[in-house]
């Protein structure tokens, strides 16, 4: 079966104007709200190359930041938009050997250091960003003023770096994340089961990729599958028009709702997505069709929370390769061919996959 643009209908409706995200009106905070972080860059990396890494996102100014053998930056890419659309196409990618950890920026930033509340601060910051700021050396690219402290003593805090984390299934791949997407989104667990049956050879539209490991999610090319994917998406583009926006209240873990998905080079489409997690004006949510985790914006949110559009179970599954892992290159929308070998033993609703040369 030939796959192309065609079979991925696609809303002709962009954001309208009345769709418009409004600007901030305090400047303090709108700065805070269109810069991103970056975590996990190289030691040796500059500011001008952390501004190249950026630079389809708009950056206007960065400010680095050094503790020992941790390496990170908040970068200003002036709009909400751009940070949504960073944080969903960086995060978890290579860069330099290192995967990018990208999200919005938590920290609110200071004219002049406040000693008082520094400790309170550097404990927000390692819960949300997993990263210890004592002993920072910080460079900055921008009008703000960034502490510089000296760093802190530490035995090889080098070799504790290199490392550290074994390769782990992802979390949304994991059953317990899983069980708890179907239970809140479709009532039902019987996808599981489902996704489980798949044997033999298998032509798979690649939808998300974990790069330089072996787990990715992908649609099984099959006719109920094109069935599937023709009615949902047709109707989602239909119906989004209609759908209201959700109120920032209503916002909140475990929401069912609509939301823009990027396609690549097709575009973007309107697609169901679960609310994962929530932080100030932004909401983590999962693409529950191609198992895709995004930051975006709390007011692009519609409303779906009808059990009428969740009858159809997510189109992607979750896989992993047999013997290869995934080249940093290799981007998703791909078909791979090949058979199913077996399931990995602690996730079993996770299928091996060995694909034909």
């Amino acid at each position: 079966m030939a796959w192309n643009s065609c079979d991925f209908p696609l809303s002709a409706k962009l954001l309208g104007k009345n769709e418009a995200l409004e600007e901030q009106k305090f400047p303090g905070y709108k700065k805070r709200e269109t810069q991103v972080y970056v975590g996990n860059l190289p030691l040796d990396i500059s500011e001008e190359e952390i501004l190249s890494l950026l630079k389809d996102y708009n950056a206007l100014q960065v400010c680095r930041i050094q503790n020992g053998c941790k390496c990170y930056a908040f970068v200003d890419l002036g709009s909400v938009e751009n940070v949504a659309l960073a944080i969903q196409e960086l995060n978890g990618k290579l860069f330099h050997g290192r995967k990018l950890f990208v999200n919005i920026n938590k920290r609110a930033h200071r004219r002049t250091p406040n000693v008082a509340q520094w400790p309170q601060e550097q404990q927000a910051l390692k819960t949300s960003f997993g990263e210890e700021i004592t002993g920072e050396t910080t460079s900055c690219h921008s009008h703000y003023a960034c502490t510089e402290l000296s760093p802190r003593e530490s035995v090889d805090p080098c070799e504790t770096e290199k490392l550290r984390e074994p390769l782990t299934v992802p979390v949304e791949m994991r059953r317990s994340f899983l069980v708890l997407l179907l239970e809140e989104c479709y009532r039902d667990l019987g996808w599981l089961d489902l996704i489980r049956s798949v044997q033999g050879k298998v032509g798979l539209l690649v939808t998300n990729i974990v790069p330089y490991t072996p787990f990715f999610w992908a649609m099984n090319i099959t006719e109920t599958l094109h069935q599937n994917m023709q009615m949902l998406f047709s109707t989602l583009a239909d119906i989004e028009e209609q759908r209201p926006f959700l109120h920032e209240s209503a916002v909140q873990r475990g929401t069912r709702c609509l939301a823009k998905y990027r396609l690549g080079d097709h575009g973007s489409a309107w697609n169901r997505c679960w609310v994962v997690d929530r932080v100030d004006s932004w909401a983590v949510v999962m693409f529950t069709d191609f198992g895709q985790l995004a930051t975006i914006p709390v007011q692009s949110l519609r409303s779906l929370d009808s059990d009428d559009f969740w009858t159809i179970p997510p189109l992607a599954q979750p896989f992993m390769l047999e013997k290869d892992i995934f080249p940093l290159h290799l981007g998703a929308y791909q078909i791979l061919k090949g058979k199913i070998t077996g399931a990995l033993n602690s996730e079993m609703h996770i299928l091996k996959f060995e694909e034909f040369k």
